[in-house]
């Protein structure tokens, strides 16, 4: 099993790369940048491959999401009772809580963007026509 300092570097990395896949040439296209996406993709051949499992990128990542958060916040989780391990235990489960907090913004972000920015978009689209 993973320990706590383990969990949140793997949620870091893998919740970047559903920003990375996913998040950014949207982002890139919506600011007039289609030629950096497309320079991109052409220079990095895995993000393509990345865009292509998306749904598994997420699902996996957010199964990942679920067990860090069991990890970080399960009960009966406690520190050791000698007072500078205790004290590093705690300082190590606030920059623990700190990295599972920006990785689930990242993921929500690349979330949002994969499959909701084009939805709303089109509903916005379509109660302004």
């Amino acid at each position: 099993m993973l320990e706590d300092k383990q969990w949140s570097w793997v949620l870091l990395i893998t919740s970047s790369t559903t920003l990375i896949c996913c998040a950014l040439p949207i982002l890139l296209v919506s600011m007039s940048l289609g030629a950096v996406s497309a320079a991109m993709f052409a220079n990095f051949p895995f993000l393509t491959i990345l865009a292509h499992y998306k749904i598994w990128l997420f699902a996996g990542s957010g199964v990942m999401m679920v067990a860090a958060g069991w990890a970080l916040f399960r009960p009966n989780r406690t520190c050791p009772a000698d007072s500078a391990k205790a004290k590093a235990c705690a300082q190590a489960h606030r920059w623990n809580t700190r990295i599972f907090s920006v990785s689930l913004g990242i993921w929500l972000i690349g979330f949002a963007a994969a499959y909701l920015a084009l939805p709303l978009l089109t509903l916005y689209d379509n109660f302004i026509c």
